[in-house]
């Protein structure tokens, strides 16, 4: 594979456990280069984001006794796929030797290894994402991935039918990288290939369609990209209670922080399952108690009543959940921004009394305890919980001796 140019600026140059990695790796006779995310980044001129990864032309065993040799951390995270990490001052870096294709069946590769990097090459999904590059910043391109970039093009290699034949997950990411880094209009090849195989993401995993979802959701304006999808059915099984972009466009245009999970919510038709969705996409316990509120009809919230109602709000539900329904709201009157502010900054205070000071009055353990206890809250969060723990106490004193 011939260079291909070399990078502007190369990020990596003057970093040390980079140096030190490839010094341990050309001193066992081992080529390596950046593959992927960072060489994108880089390429782009963007700040290097996510986790490095390196392609290297030897089986990952003689990968393994190099690092080793030098004294450096390595974990064998996927010997089987000829993946190891190395780990240089906390931070890893991801070595696959180079591969080729044996087999497919559109989840799983059987791979071979190999040291002929265009054959390595051959065998990714889209263009850019084949883009290499050495220590000293000498570029790799065999597909014209940089032209793609350039002109913000997600563009499969080869056959898309066929790369999507290997790995159906591609369709999930064609979408996901065209978020990211495309425009539109789409690649046509590519997004009617898409449109074609769009049955055959139902056997993927929700794991796997989750991580994809949830990255896509997460860039700065997915909405296109979402509503291209839901016509081309390409949610039709894994999300057909998708209704639309219309609130998510909303969301976007007033949310402080881009959320994926809480976009998720916004696309979602009013009657959607949390618990359904979130089995069927394997959100953790978390994630579905989440949706869960933020689907909910109730409470609805209101902004109008200004901040005493905000703060009730608040307290009932968390700043969080209560961030995720104001902004999920759409057309709601009232100073949402100030509420939202109070949101993020207010510590709902603990309620001054317990169930034990009402036990100190004489009364038996029992569900009238708690029945006082939930009267008292409710007189302090109507008085905007002003109330200190001697005036909550001679409230719970006054509804003691006036309870029958």
């Amino acid at each position: 594979m011939k260079p291909a140019g070399r990078l502007d600026v190369v990020p990596w140059s003057n970093d040390a456990a980079v140096r030190t990695l490839f010094d341990a790796l050309g001193g066992s006779g081992i080529a390596a280069r950046f593959v992927g995310g960072w060489v994108r980044d880089a390429v782009r001129g963007e700040p290097l984001t996510n986790e490095p990864d390196l392609a290297v032309d030897k089986p990952p065993e003689t990968v393994m006794l190099a690092l080793k040799a030098a004294r450096i951390k390595v974990v064998p995270t996927g010997l089987k796929h000829g993946t190891v990490t190395a780990v240089i001052a906390g931070a890893p870096y991801e070595l696959t030797t180079l591969r080729r294709d044996v087999e497919t069946d559109g989840r799983h590769a059987v791979v071979a290894f190999t040291d002929d990097w265009l054959e390595d090459a051959s065998r990714r999904d889209f263009t850019f994402n084949a883009l290499y590059a050495d220590l000293d910043g000498t570029i790799y391109d065999p597909f014209d991935g940089r032209t793609d970039l350039a002109q913000a093009r997600v563009r499969f290699i080869g056959d898309p039918d066929l790369r999507i034949t290997e790995d159906r997950l591609r369709i999930l990411r064609f979408f996901r990288f065209h978020t990211w880094f495309g425009r539109a209009p789409f690649d046509a090849a590519g997004f009617e290939a898409c449109r074609r195989n769009a049955g055959s993401l139902r056997g993927l995993s929700g794991e796997r369609v989750r991580k994809e979802l949830l990255r896509l959701l997460q860039a700065p304006a997915p909405a296109d990209t979402v509503a291209a999808m839901r016509e081309a059915a390409i949610l039709d099984h894994w999300l057909p209670e998708c209704d639309g972009t219309a609130r998510l466009r909303a969301l976007i245009a007033r949310e402080d922080r881009p959320d994926a999970l809480r976009r998720l919510a916004s696309i979602l038709a009013a009657d959607a399952d949390a618990t359904t969705i979130g089995k069927r996409l394997k959100l953790s316990t978390q994630e579905s108690l989440r949706l869960d509120v933020m689907l909910a009809a109730d409470p609805v919230i209101d902004v109008a009543g200004g901040p005493t109602a905000w703060r009730a709000q608040i307290y009932a539900l968390g700043g969080n959940l209560y961030a995720d329904r104001l902004l999920l709201a759409v057309d709601v009157p009232g100073d949402w921004r100030a509420a939202l502010a109070m949101a993020r900054a207010w510590t709902p205070p603990e309620l001054p009394v317990s169930g034990g000071d009402a036990l100190k009055l004489g009364l038996k353990p029992g569900p009238k305890v708690g029945a006082l206890i939930e009267a008292v809250e409710r007189w302090w969060i109507d008085g905007d919980f002003a109330a200190d723990r001697a005036a909550c106490l001679a409230e719970l004193e006054r509804l003691v001796r006036a309870a029958p």
